[in-house]
Order: structure tokens, then C-alpha cells, then sequence
């Protein structure tokens, strides 16, 4: 693992960082941006990562104006990642398991 506490938001943060345009402009998915979304995928193994990432990532939206919610809901399966819930700005993240 890259952190000895878990997620923080600065993992998330830089991890989708590379994700930016698309999420606003729907354009490609750059490759360093799937690699970001994989590799915080991986690194939220427990519940409480999984949910300090949807929280971190809630966060995040409201820092970048013009972010498509169609696009950040498609981003996981563009880069083969699975999750078992879809990403919404009202999603309650204490529910994700």
C-alpha cells in the first residue's frame, strides 16, 4: 500500500487529477487517468477507504466547476473499474460498503 492510514484525499485528489477534462469536456480518457482511478480502486480496500474516497471525491466536484455528472458516472467503467455504486452528488458514501 501507498498510505500506512489508508486513502487520504491528497491520494484521491492526485490520483484523478489526470481526469479533469474529461470529466468536463467528455473528451478521451487520458491513459494517466485510468491508471489514477485503478490505482485508488486498488488502494481502497477496506469499507472505511472506500467511503473516505466517495467522501474525498464528493468533495472534489465542488472544487472543479463544469464537471459533467454523466462523465464522472461513466469514468470507472471507461477504465474497467467496477463499483457497486453509481456516483451521484446527493449519494449517501456512509452507505458504501
Amino acid at each position: 500500500r501507498l498510505t500506512e492510514g489508508g486513502v487520504t484525499c491528497q491520494l484521491v485528489v492526485s490520483s484523478l487529477t489526470p481526469c479533469a477534462t474529461y470529466l468536463v469536456s467528455g473528451s478521451q480518457v487520458p491513459n494517466r487517468c485510468c491508471k489514477g482511478v485503478k490505482l485508488l480502486y486498488k488502494e481502497a480496500s477496506t469499507t472505511k477507504d472506500r467511503q473516505t474516497a466517495c467522501q474525498c471525491i464528493e468533495q472534489a466536484t465542488k472544487l472543479v466547476p463544469g464537471i459533467k455528472i454523466d462523465n464522472a458516472q461513466d469514468l470507472p467503467g471507461k477504465c474497467d473499474v467496477h463499483i457497486p455504486y453509481k456516483i451521484s452528488p446527493t449519494f449517501n458514501c456512509s452507505t458504501v460498503q
